[in-house]
């Protein structure tokens, strides 16, 4: 296979229609020198050629990789599709065209290029969903606890089996604003949905006066004489603080970040009515 071809894929940005880019790169012999999603046309000098996703074409290549590669490749590219990295279903091209020639061996060939980029941009989303597992902040909206968060990697596949397993007999949502996406779960059910506009309903009287309760408690339970802003932001990354109740407005927390939050129409995504009623 020859180092780049001077051609354009444009996918559909599934998981399934990048391994259709992976089929067709290997059957016609040719890197492409992007791979592009949907929303992200552009003018360009080189040819271009639109792969439609075919599911079965899609899983002879799943079922490739899990074979000659392995199952801990398999997962890693699925996690590596999952992150914020660019270009990154070129990089994912580029690790399987080496993994089909060494085999399983290049998971331990953290050092290599091909590898090491993913695996960087595997790190960061894995640490996304660490911190994300203890920071997101669920509110009560018409009897369904919500929360939103805004991630850099698409993490809501890897962070809802954590709140699945913590809150079993709940109904619960958490809505990606950087993704467009929610996460709706019900009686173990769990659906993923993507969402072009979605907005929480105001919260009411009694969930004010429960994030009155937790500011309060945040508060009293600081030490003054070890107030560390720069040691907090290490362990609490400052472009979370939006979504974090103890840091909004109305509590010495959320003093630094002051200032005023947009209003929240009543609107909530008919999908998230149906399942809640």
């Amino acid at each position: 296979m020859p180092d780049g071809t001077d051609i354009i894929y444009y996918y559909d940005g599934s998981f399934e229609g990048l391994m259709c880019c992976v089929f067709e790169s290997f059957i016609k012999g040719e890197l492409p020198v992007e791979i592009v999603g949907p929303g992200e046309h552009q003018v360009s000098l080189f040819a271009q050629r639109e792969i439609v996703t075919d599911i079965e074409q899609a899983r002879r290549v799943i079922a490739g990789i899990g074979n000659k590669i392995g199952g801990e490749a398999l997962q890693f590219i699925q996690r590596s599709f999952l992150t914020c990295l660019p270009g990154k279903e070129r990089s994912i091209l580029l690790f399987l065209r080496k993994g089909f020639r060494v085999g399983q061996r290049i998971m331990r060939m953290p050092t290599d290029d091909a590898v090491n980029t993913l695996f960087n941009a595997v790190r960061h989303l894995s640490n996304e969903v660490h911190l994300l597992s203890g920071f997101v902040r669920f509110s009560i909206h018409q009897d369904v606890m919500a929360a939103e968060i805004t991630p850099k990697n698409y993490v809501l596949p890897l962070l809802a089996p954590h709140f699945v397993d913590r809150y079993p007999n709940e109904r619960w949502l958490i809505h990606d604003k950087t993704n467009s996406v929610v996460v709706l779960y019900e009686q173990g059910k769990t659906q993923l949905l993507e969402v072009e506009e979605f907005t929480l309903p105001a919260p009411d009287e009694e969930e004010v006066k429960f994030r009155e309760l937790w500011k309060l408690f945040y508060d009293t339970i600081a030490i003054e004489g070890r107030y560390n802003p720069k040691c907090r932001m290490t362990h609490m990354p400052k472009r979370y603080w939006e979504n974090m109740t103890e840091f909004q407005p109305g509590g010495k927390a959320g003093a630094e970040n002051e200032k005023p939050r947009e209003t929240a129409a009543m609107r909530v995504l008919p999908e998230a009515k149906r399942l809640v009623k």
